[in-house]
């Protein structure tokens, strides 16, 4: 990986890059700390290690607890992609239609993503701020109102768009997919945060033998981290390869060709998705407590939205599997991966072209979604499990779902300046040779 970087910066090209995605993410890092007009930032303080706040924090790198411009950070984005990819599976006849259209449709349905954004944004602003100025002893807004409440709405969810706008940015300048690589860089902005606050929860202020347990314990989760860093790296990078072969040979078609699928064909989206879709309805049921909180209905609902609480990691579990098994048929849609292969005048070896190689592949993507299904679940429920087991704050509880973000975006990144290198040589060659 380091030859990989070192390799990058020698190219004038992509050392541009890795600058220009350096300097986005800094524009982003700096707006998370410019507080929104009118709002008390310390009245989250004691909210700071809260379910909602550190689901929301996830997806903002730490805007939430100074209530930045940029306190909602994507999660309104990846809400609304998700609602726009559910309405294309035969519910919405012209999404249907544009997911059909090629770039033409992908244009179409990407403006649609943003204006749903937009709605979503600013109800989700609006409700957040009116739930946790209820919630705070210490006033949230200065001058709480509906002009207030508007305003404010209107900040957050310009700040939501500019973040989209700047992932956008990246993704067509930079390196990496814009709206992961400002996720990442939030994540390990709040690691050394998260490291003092583990030391102040077991060591700090004890002595004797309650001071050697706490460093005990600490070595355990720092190996037990190293550990499972191992294991998603070595799971991430596994794949299935399908033997590909032509039905005429020609001087460009390879003699070897593979078709590589990976074990875990979702990557971290269901992840990124089933955060998203649980801190959705914690922000509304925020916006009640105050007035319904002794209801039965409302401590339901907060039971089942609660990733503290058993209901609530099971849903949490549950819902990226289920997404596991969603995206994988998004990212590699077998009727037209059949297509493509026919067109191409290539098949899978022991495999029928058309419906047969739709069929097979299908079926191989329901074997490979529920291996990565079960990792994704595995490696989001332990540190979950042992958040509520002994006793730890939810955002360390949520540091599985932190790692399998940071794991498989730097490896995309490598990939990709891998892949940059790798072709700028083969160019140098084939000028050369001329």
């Amino acid at each position: 990986m380091f030859s990989t970087v070192k390799d990058a910066f020698k190219v004038k090209e992509i050392r541009g890059k890795i600058f220009f995605t350096l300097f986005v993410l800094f524009v982003y890092r700096l707006g998370s700390y410019i507080t929104v007009p009118g709002v008390n930032a310390g009245a989250l303080q004691s909210l700071a290690n809260s379910g909602l706040a550190s689901i929301l924090n996830t997806f903002s790198g730490g805007g939430l607890s100074n209530y930045s411009l940029f306190a909602m950070g994507v999660s309104p984005y990846i809400t609304a992609q998700i609602v726009v990819q559910l309405l294309q599976m035969d519910i919405v006849p012209k999404f249907v239609e544009w997911s059909k259209q090629g770039e033409v449709g992908r244009r179409k349905l990407n403006q649609a993503t943003r204006w749903l954004t937009i709605v979503l944004g600013f109800i989700q602003s609006i409700g957040i701020t009116a739930g946790f100025s209820a919630l705070s002893s210490i006033k949230l807004v200065e001058t709480p109102g509906v002009t207030s409440y508007i305003t404010i709405g209107l900040i957050l969810t310009a700040g939501t768009m500019f973040a989209t706008w700047l992932g956008d940015m990246i993704t067509e300048r930079g390196l990496g997919n814009g709206v992961s690589m400002i996720i990442f860089a939030g994540i390990l902005a709040q690691i050394p945060g998260g490291i003092v606050q583990l030391w102040n929860d077991q060591i700090a202020g004890e002595s004797g033998s309650a001071l050697w347990e706490g460093i005990g314990f600490v070595a355990v989760v720092v190996i037990a981290l190293l550990i499972i860093v191992q294991f998603v790296t070595w799971v991430q990078q596994a794949e299935r390869r399908l033997r590909i072969q032509y039905t005429r040979r020609t001087t460009t078609a390879p003699a070897n060709s593979y078709l590589p699928l990976k074990i875990n064909v979702s990557g971290v989206i269901p992840v990124i998705f089933a955060g998203a879709f649980i801190s959705t309805p914690q922000t509304i049921l925020v916006a009640f407590q105050q007035a319904h909180s002794g209801d039965t209905w409302y401590q339901i609902l907060t039971s089942i939205f609660n990733l503290s609480s058993g209901p609530g990691i099971t849903l949490y579990t549950v819902l990226i599997v289920a997404f596991t098994f969603f995206y994988a048929f998004v990212q590699v849609n077998p009727e037209k991966l059949a297509e493509n292969l026919q067109k191409q005048g290539s098949y899978i070896t022991g495999v029928r072209p058309g419906r047969g190689t739709q069929d097979f592949v299908s079926k191989l993507l329901m074997r490979l979604s529920t291996v990565g299904s079960l990792f994704l679940g595995l490696i989001s429920l332990i540190p979950l499990l042992a958040s509520v087991w002994f006793g730890l704050s939810e955002s360390i509880g949520l540091g599985g779902t932190s790692l399998l973000i940071v794991v498989q975006i730097a490896l995309d990144v490598v990939r990709q300046l891998k892949g940059m290198t790798t072709k700028r040589e083969y160019v140098g060659f084939i000028h050369e040779d001329k």
